[in-house]
């Protein structure tokens, strides 16, 4: 990229416009800036304006809240929306959250806005989520410790980098359900992670990865496809036995077991 073209894009992005993204309800649009638009967009913005500086301050005091939370009982750890009635006993009571994502401190997260997490979601301890865009993790996906979301990225081009002066971007990490995400693993930015997938403990993951597969490596590639659980012939059951409020756990076989976290 030339001097003259690096200029170009940078005095275009500090010039007054009026994007608006169809997706988002009107009234919720006016209250953030183009620059901020462009960054949900996906779009160079940039990230140390006082309104982008403001909103990663106030997800590190939330997270700096949650981080240091953890004697506290759940319900009473952060949330100020209305919870159901206490039930008398502390198990009881958890019940009543028993298919709220689960997250381990600590987390670190940048703006915590773009996440999303699914239904019965859990998320180990010292996860990173660089939220730029948005970050979706589907249903009953389990993260393990130390895994790195980034969805935020950089221009290649130095002279528009230009440290902390220069503009960014982004690109949306989605993550479907019922995957299994091994510790230190590494998602980059534009990654779709497919239902069922496994990604094996220090994966880095560059491309996109289908449903039911496993994916291991260094740039990480598919390794094996993953029988449904209707196709396996072997069931264990929980401390010798079948709870009734349970459901029967598959178990693998031997050369089916991979180290994951």
């Amino acid at each position: 990229m030339s001097g003259s073209t690096a200029n170009g894009i940078v005095e275009q992005l500090t010039c007054d416009s009026t994007m608006e993204d169809s997706r988002i309800p009107h009234s919720m649009q006016k209250s953030r800036s183009d620059n901020h638009w462009r960054a949900l967009r996906g779009e160079l913005y940039y990230a140390f304006t006082p309104e982008m500086v403001r909103l990663r301050k106030r997800c590190s005091e939330a997270c700096r809240r949650y981080n240091s939370a953890t004697d506290a009982l759940t319900r009473r750890q952060m949330d100020p929306r209305p919870l159901p009635a206490e039930w008398a006993l502390q198990d009881m009571d958890d019940v009543q959250f028993e298919d709220d994502p689960w997250v381990e401190a600590p987390i670190h997260i940048d703006y915590g806005t773009n996440l999303e997490l699914g239904a019965g979601v859990f998320i180990n301890f010292n996860c990173t989520v660089i939220d730029t865009c948005h970050v979706s993790i589907g249903a009953r996906t389990l993260v393990g410790p130390n895994v790195s979301l980034y969805s935020g990225t950089h221009p290649i081009d130095p002279r528009l980098r230009n440290g902390t002066k220069g503009p960014e971007l982004g690109r949306e990490i989605h993550i479907g359900e019922d995957c299994w995400i091994g510790g230190n693993v590494v998602i980059l930015p534009g990654v779709t992670i497919g239902d069922g997938s496994t990604v094996g403990a220090g994966s880095v993951v560059t491309k996109d990865v289908p449903p039911l597969v496993v994916t291991a490596g260094n740039p990480a590639r598919i390794l094996r496809r993953i029988n449904r659980l209707s196709e396996s012939p072997e069931i264990v059951f929980v401390d010798g036995e079948l709870e009734q409020d349970r459901e029967p756990i598959p178990r693998a076989s031997l050369e089916d077991k991979i180290p994951l976290t």
